[in-house]
């Protein structure tokens, strides 16, 4: 088996590098950089029909979207490390906050497509900011309960929801500074070896490779 990991430059693609790095599993990484206007280059678009970020290739099955390659990288050559089984007390938290990540995102671009403002739009500006607000908060109180977001052990729903919490304030997403217990975990994760070699490799402050 050898992966090769399709990584856009500053993207979601850097969690399945730090994936494969957790599991210790080999990869092969082809490194594209964002055109110009910081969108990805027609060469990347052309590996997949909706040409978005991350995209893997796994002998000839190409796979798009995060939730789905962890998952499948996780059960079916990562011994299900890090998932959570149906019959486990945890699951029906792994489900949620594996797909915690896609409500983060879609908050961030509609705050990014907004504008100035007025009208209908400051209505939904300020639905935007509440809906925000409370996944947010929601998250900061999961983190006074639970160690990991699935439950006491580190697992792929940490890896889905790590990107939004460190890359999207970069690009004008909102902080973490006055989540107290988010910070804290953020902190905590991002000093795991794998997170580190990682973000070397692929992170947002990564360089292509020479």
């Amino acid at each position: 088996m050898m992966i090769t990991i399709y990584h856009l430059g500053a993207s979601q693609s850097d969690r399945i590098v730090w994936l494969m790095e957790e599991l210790n599993l080999p990869y092969k990484l082809e490194w594209f950089d964002r055109g110009a206007d910081m969108l990805a280059p027609p060469e990347y678009r052309a590996l997949h029909p909706v040409g978005t970020s991350p995209i893997i290739r796994d002998g000839d099955r190409l796979m798009a979207e995060s939730a789905a390659i962890v998952e499948y990288i996780s059960q079916r050559y990562g011994q299900a490390k890090l998932s959570i089984a149906p019959d486990h007390e945890c699951y029906p938290d792994y489900l949620y906050w594996m797909q915690f990540n896609n409500n983060l995102q879609q908050l961030f671009f509609t705050k990014l497509g907004m504008g100035e403002g007025g009208g209908a739009v400051d209505i939904i500006k300020a639905m935007t900011k509440r809906r925000e607000d409370a996944y947010y908060h929601y998250l900061n109180d999961r983190l006074v309960e639970s160690a990991y977001l699935a439950g006491p052990e580190f697992s792929c729903a940490d890896i889905m929801v790590m990107f939004n919490l460190t890359a999207l304030p970069l690009f004008g997403g909102r902080g973490i500074d006055d989540l107290e217990h988010v910070k804290a975990y953020v902190d905590r994760i991002s000093q795991r070896p794998a997170y580190i070699k990682a973000m070397a490799i692929a992170g947002p402050a990564a360089a292509r490779p020479a």
